[in-house]
């Protein structure tokens, strides 16, 4: 009765926004006379504007306020059922509990109503769902006598989904499916679904893989018109176009890559020139030759805004046909690319710029090991050019590193899978000097590309553009940082925002050698603010660029792909086809951008409860790699997989966060688990659907 109610009395004020009402008033509008539920509105009132989502102007007297707080953004649901909304005019995200999050599904765009404005955040309620993020989900089906539900496999996804006895297609209890979401009706606590494709029995690495990348809105197929105008692009190249362009086939060139790449997005060509100098050529691949604006591939790859790397398969950007075959740079191939060609002496500096589409021929395809032993010594194709690229990369590396930019040294954890799919050992694999030498140039042509379009120029128009931006770094989490490093027993001065990242690089110099080292980049870059796409540039605070963009990957980036268009259209004169929509393309982009890092690090965790689900029962050495209110997360040592001893389970006394120290303190013995600490753990479970490994602490 009191929800009910409660129900009721809001609606009044949300019809009555500028009216103030009394008690009594608010009775007669929703016809209560009995001296009960007279009592019971007055209380409701009060609770509400407790709540702050009325107003209390006097005693008995209310208001919904002049103004509703209302902002409309993305709704990002977290594995307990809160949500948080990032909203559209960048106020801080708006905290959102449970109860409160209406019928919105993670990813949606929703309009929340702020009611409440702490200290430290806004809280507010769901009010309506604007659009759909998606609405099919992957998930286990669960059969009753007259219907079934699908549990979706992440947690974050929202609800169960009721599915009528009708709609269940061929799917039985247990299997995994994939479910299409066809109503939600106002009176239901769960919406209502249909069995879109039956993916078998949970277990296998394809049905799991198919359910991580839908349930985080990552399409696994390609529509069928896409994969038909993808097929009639063939490999041969129009001789009307390459005469055209600027031609590079008769010039040194190769591409440097991943062992198992197929897309090879770059090339670098090499020329000593007459004055000494060195030209060197950066060639990305011309998708934009390929993909035109407003075709069914284009409307494709916005949509999906980047190709995902899972474990043990890539889902591409765009079809094999392209991605693989037409665009991709092959040795011995004439291939199209749009270029960025230096004039630069063999320190690095850089005396002229060229920007255009090419024809380019690749002579030789290195894997990063391959160009890694040259650049150690070993004779080999080439190996005159790549010396001296190399060089010069390193001295790119170190004027950015003296500018202020962050020395991160990337760490990747790759597994080697037996013919069945299956994990048998983990790689943790480094960037090494060829690893850099890419990065080097492919960071120059980014920032130069930048610079050409957003520089002011006399006589023109500001040019709307994507920007890749990364913001100063947030006080409160450097602050989280200094206090995180203090347990390893370092001290660093961060009080100064522009010392912050020469600080944070001297401490990585200093403990590089160290066990703590790998643990202590991770928190620094968890401490970084995220970077993201925009069309109002801010710079780069990790890069210490000041103007930078991203030009180098458009076989699998859709910002690369826009940045292709503006700079031709710059360079030809034309007339710049984006305007305000670019704005909303930046926004889908940087979305979909996290949700394929969500979806790879998914699969990562899948991977590693298939490594370790042999090893129940044994002990390892770990590390602590994180604290949490429910407990606290541990690195072992020998296999890098990690996993969780909840709180309850810590023996020995009753343990609790501190949220100020950053520590697990026990109630009695005071004893502390911090970052970085030894344990001993045993493996107690391993749950593949939940990806998760369970842990017990071992007395030492």
């Amino acid at each position: 009765m009191k929800a009910t109610l409660t129900h009721v009395v809001r609606k009044v004020f949300e019809k009555n926004q500028d009216s103030i009402l009394s008690h009594k008033q608010v009775c007669v509008l929703i016809d209560v006379r009995e001296n009960a539920l007279r009592n019971l509105v007055y209380e409701i009132l009060e609770e509400l504007s407790k709540d702050g989502k009325i107003k209390r102007t006097a005693h008995a007297v209310y208001t919904s306020g002049i103004k509703e707080d209302v902002y409309e953004g993305f709704i990002e649901l977290t594995a307990r059922g809160a949500g948080f909304v990032v909203t559209d005019d960048e106020q801080e995200d708006i905290y959102v509990a449970p109860p409160n999050t209406g019928q919105s599904l993670n990813g949606d765009r929703v309009k929340v109503r702020v009611f409440k404005r702490g200290k430290t955040r806004m809280e507010g309620e769901i009010i309506a769902v604007l659009s759909r993020e998606r609405t099919q989900f992957v998930g286990t089906i669960e059969t009753h006598e007259k219907f079934a539900f699908l549990v979706p496999d992440n947690l974050k996804s929202g609800t169960d989904i009721y599915i009528p006895k009708e709609k269940l297609g061929q799917a039985k209890s247990g299997d995994k499916a994939l479910v299409k979401i066809t109503v939600w009706p106002k009176s239901s606590k769960n919406p209502y679904g249909e069995v879109v494709e039956v993916l078998g029995k949970p277990g296998s690495n394809d049905t799991e893989m198919i359910s991580i990348l839908c349930n985080n809105g990552i399409d696994y197929k390609f529509p069928q018109e896409v994969l038909e105008e993808a097929e009639v692009i063939g490999i041969a190249l129009d001789p009307l176009e390459v005469a055209k362009r600027r031609d590079f086939r008769g010039i040194t060139t190769f591409t440097i890559d991943p062992v198992d790449a197929k897309d090879f997005d770059d090339a670098l060509s090499f020329k000593r020139l007459p004055n000494g100098n060195i030209e060197i050529g950066v060639h990305i691949a011309d998708v934009s030759y390929y993909v035109r604006p407003g075709s069914a591939m284009d409307k494709e790859a916005l949509k999906r805004s980047n190709s995902v790397y899972l474990v043990d398969r890539v889902i591409p950007m765009l079809p094999e046909q392209l991605s693989n075959l037409a665009c991709s740079l092959r040795p011995k191939e004439d291939k199209f690319s749009f270029s960025a060609v230096f004039e630069m002496d063999e320190a690095g500096k850089v005396y002229d710029k060229w920007f255009g589409k090419t024809v380019i021929h690749s002579d030789r395809r290195f894997s990063y090991e391959e160009a890694q032993e040259i650049i150690e010594g070993k004779t080999g194709d080439f190996q005159e050019e790549i010396l001296i690229l190399d060089k010069i990369a390193k001295i790119l590396r170190n004027l950015r590193l003296k500018n202020g930019a962050l020395n991160i040294e990337s760490e990747e954890m790759r597994f080697k899978l037996d013919e069945n799919g299956h994990p048998e050992d983990v790689i943790i694999k480094t960037s090494k000097d060829a690893h850099k030498l890419i990065e080097e140039f492919m960071l120059l042509a980014n920032k130069k590309v930048a610079v050409f379009i957003a520089e002011p120029k006399k006589g023109r128009d500001t040019i709307p553009f994507v920007f890749r931006v990364h913001d100063k770094p947030d006080v409160e989490k450097i602050a989280l940082f200094t206090v995180f490093i203090d347990k390893f027993g370092y001290k660093l001065d961060f009080t100064r925002p522009d010392q912050i990242a020469k600080s944070i690089n001297k401490l990585l110099g200093d403990i590089r050698l160290t066990n703590e080292y790998s643990l202590i980049q991770t928190m620094a870059i968890r401490s970084m603010a995220r970077a993201t796409y925009e069309t109002k540039n801010i710079g780069h605070y990790g890069l210490a660029f000041e103007f930078y963009t991203h030009f180098t990957s458009p076989i699998r980036r859709y910002a690369d792909l826009v940045v292709h268009r503006i700079v031709q259209e710059e360079l030809t004169h034309q007339k710049h086809r984006y305007g305000k929509e670019l704005d909303d393309i930046c926004k889908r982009i940087s979305r979909m951008e996290r949700k394929a890092v969500d979806a790879e690090r998914e699969s990562t965790k899948y991977f590693q409860t298939l490594f370790v689900q042999d090893h129940i029962g044994e002990e390892f050495i770990g590390t602590v790699s994180g604290i949490a209110e429910f407990g606290l997360f541990v690195k072992m040592d020998d296999n890098y997989c990690e996993g969780m001893v909840p709180m309850s389970e810590i023996p020995g006394d009753r343990f609790s966060f501190d949220s100020e120290k950053y520590r697990i303190i026990g109630y009695k013995t005071k004893k502390e688990f911090n970052f970085g600490d030894k344990v001993r753990v045993k493996i107690s479970d391993v749950n593949t659907r939940k990806r998760q490994i369970n842990l017990e602490l071992v007395a030492e």
